[in-house]
């Protein structure tokens, strides 16, 4: 089922160097959930770009074998198959670019790579990494510096927050010396680390970055629907928009945007049939992935996306929530009467939500910008988030 809306103009693709973006979406790197099936499915949706789940550089620089196997890229990725990269050495993250672009150890050399410099979670920030990091201005550009260098003629690109709190504002100096150093295009959340995932996004910092950088720039934050995207594009300003948990159990949002950017008005309202018949092709694919028991168990955290508005009996999902096999999904989803998408959850938050807090850093972080030193400990030894 669609609904059919007003018609929009049409937005130009994003360009990053060779690669044309078109659509101008982005699937943002989330752990656990970006994997090869889900990139799948997403792109059987709509096009766009489509990213790996957050690989660390050092855990790729010393061959752990799980790194290893999460930068392969899908057979319909050959073409536009994007990395992100974790990392606080300089050294450490150009060895890892050129592992990557050079020496093939992917399998398919990338043709994008983005820097992670927006991770707000405390057990990376209180090591100086992710949202943190920027705060450390020369730091951050021997970082983009070494990947841009080492990247040729890749494009590489960054993403970060709005700062560390309202205090500690860092989004501005990161844009320009990301251009500086010849990062493609910039994507900025509209919020601050402390902010977590709480609250409303502010739209109005990646505006002032478009004013201030030539670059592309790249919206992040509360696109629960492909008309959010329209009206951030509206009011930024901004290139292209970057889709994180507004996509939890609605892959069929990138065809919505596709529709969207493409000055179409037409939306998907898929009813509960529809919607199963997704959900089952969704841990098929893990199950190729996976094998079909451990692609079933990985797949049981998307269930609650998935049903979330729908009239579902707590017996059918705790049924969902256990599931271990294809047939077994099948059965129970077959189960279900069909019934329309439930409106009333349309532009509802998903996925995780927070409270603010204080960001934790290292002693003596915010004394310095000028420090060039990388964080102690910071070097994350597991990919994914």
């Amino acid at each position: 089922m669609t609904s059919t809306l007003e018609p929009t103009t049409a937005l130009p693709p994003l360009k990053l160097g060779p690669l044309a973006v078109d659509p101008a979406v982005v699937l943002a790197p989330m752990a656990g959930i970006t994997n090869p099936a889900f990139r799948t499915l997403c792109r059987e949706f709509g096009a766009g770009l489509y990213v790996c789940e957050m690989i660390t550089t050092r855990a790729l620089v010393e061959g752990s074998v799980k790194t290893l196997g999460m930068v392969r890229a899908t057979a319909d990725e050959k073409d536009a198959f994007s990395v992100q990269l974790y990392g606080v050495h300089p050294a450490t993250v150009g060895r890892a670019v050129e592992m990557l672009v050079d020496e093939g150890v992917a399998g398919t050399r990338p043709a994008h790579i983005d820097l992670n410099f927006g991770c707000p979670v405390p057990k990376v920030t209180r090591r100086g990494g992710g949202s943190a990091l920027p705060w450390r201005r020369v730091l951050f550009r021997d970082i983009v510096r070494a990947a841009v260098r080492a990247a040729g003629d890749v494009p590489v690109t960054v993403k970060t927050r709005i700062g560390i709190d309202r205090d500690h504002v860092t989004y501005l100096d990161a844009g320009r010396t990301a251009q500086d150093e010849g990062a493609a295009a910039i994507t900025l959340h509209g919020r601050t680390a402390d902010q977590l995932y709480s609250g409303t996004a502010d739209w109005s910092p990646i505006a002032r970055l478009v004013e201030a950088v030539d670059i592309p720039v790249l919206g992040n934050g509360d696109i629960w629907e492909a008309d959010d995207a329209l009206r951030m594009v509206a009011e930024t300003g901004c290139a292209g928009v970057v889709i994180g948990r507004g996509c939890l159990g609605r892959p069929w949002l990138f065809g919505d945007l596709a529709a969207a950017f493409a000055g179409k008005p037409t939306r998907a309202l898929p009813t509960l049939r529809e919607v199963a018949a997704i959900m089952y092709r969704h841990a098929e694919l893990l199950g190729e992935q996976h094998g079909e028991r451990h692609g079933c168990t990985d797949f049981r955290k998307h269930v609650a996306w998935y049903l979330k508005g729908f009239s579902v009996g707590s017996d059918v999902r705790r049924a969902l929530a256990i599931v271990s096999g294809l047939d077994e999904l099948a059965g129970l989803l077959a189960g279900i009467p069909d019934q329309p998408y439930p409106v009333a959850v349309l532009g509802a938050p998903r996925g995780r939500t927070s409270t603010p807090r204080p960001v934790a850093l290292p002693e003596g972080w915010l004394a310095d910008r000028d420090d060039p030193r990388p964080p102690v400990g910071a070097e994350l030894e597991v990919s994914g988030g």
